[in-house]
């Protein structure tokens, strides 16, 4: 089978699935897969990367965390450029988005490739059955809710999903193991005794401290709600 006729076939594939998906089960399904699709979004990694710094301090989960997200931009962002695939509202009328917008390209999936790389950076930290069984849970739902939510063709989830096992291999071989070491080379120049994961007393001693620690995790949503805030006051 040639290149082209393979490709049309998924094509064909890709779009009698969403055509007849999009939307399933009604607004209450759709409701709940709105929320449960947010553990996909770069926003709560980001928050987490926050977390495991400045707040909870732990320099491992920090490490497989940001390398993970890491992963994530050098392996998503440069293919979503060059596919430049259209979204499926883009290209079939009668597909409707029910969530936000999305401005992105189409493939491969941003959410999946989260939820797969981080979902089996915790099962690789902390080996516990529950987390197994969430992150299984989680990834199944958060890839059906991108094709039922209408922003993503089946394809396009697959392929989140198999970059996703390849960024968590990435991080952790070769980016965490360097990001860690990159960590405990800056903690020699702190001062004032470490704490290990617990609560930053600093939170309870220092507005200031809290202050950046607000800052930050407020940045972070401006940053990934800078199109939708631009278009409100537009």
């Amino acid at each position: 089978m040639s290149e082209s006729i393979l490709l049309k076939k998924i094509d064909t594939w890709d779009k009698e699935i969403i055509i007849k998906w999009n939307g399933f089960g009604g607004k209450s399904l759709t409701f709940l897969l709105r929320i449960i699709s947010f553990l996909g979004r770069e926003t709560i990694w980001l928050i987490l990367i926050v977390f495991y710094l400045l707040i909870w301090y732990d320099p491992i989960i920090f490490s497989y965390i940001g390398s993970t997200f890491l992963a994530g931009i050098l392996l998503i962002v440069p293919i979503k450029k060059i596919i430049h695939r259209a979204r499926p509202f883009e290209s079939l009328n009668q597909i409707e988005v029910l969530e936000r917008r999305p401005s992105s390209r189409s493939f491969p999936s941003w959410h999946v490739y989260n939820i797969v790389s981080q979902g089996l950076i915790f099962i690789y930290i902390f080996n516990n059955l529950v987390i197994i069984i969430l992150a299984i849970v989680c990834t199944f739902i958060v890839g059906v809710s991108r094709i039922q939510l209408g922003v993503h063709y089946p394809s396009d989830v697959i392929a989140g999903g198999i970059f996703g096992i390849l960024g968590f291999f990435l991080s952790i071989l070769l980016i965490a193991p360097l990001s860690y070491t990159i960590v405990k080379f800056f903690e020699s120049f702190i001062e004032i005794p470490i704490q290990y994961q617990r609560l930053n007393s600093l939170l309870f001693e220092n507005m200031w401290y809290n202050l950046l620690c607000a800052g930050l995790v407020l940045l972070i949503f401006i940053l990934a709600n800078y199109k939708w805030i631009r278009d409100y006051f537009h």
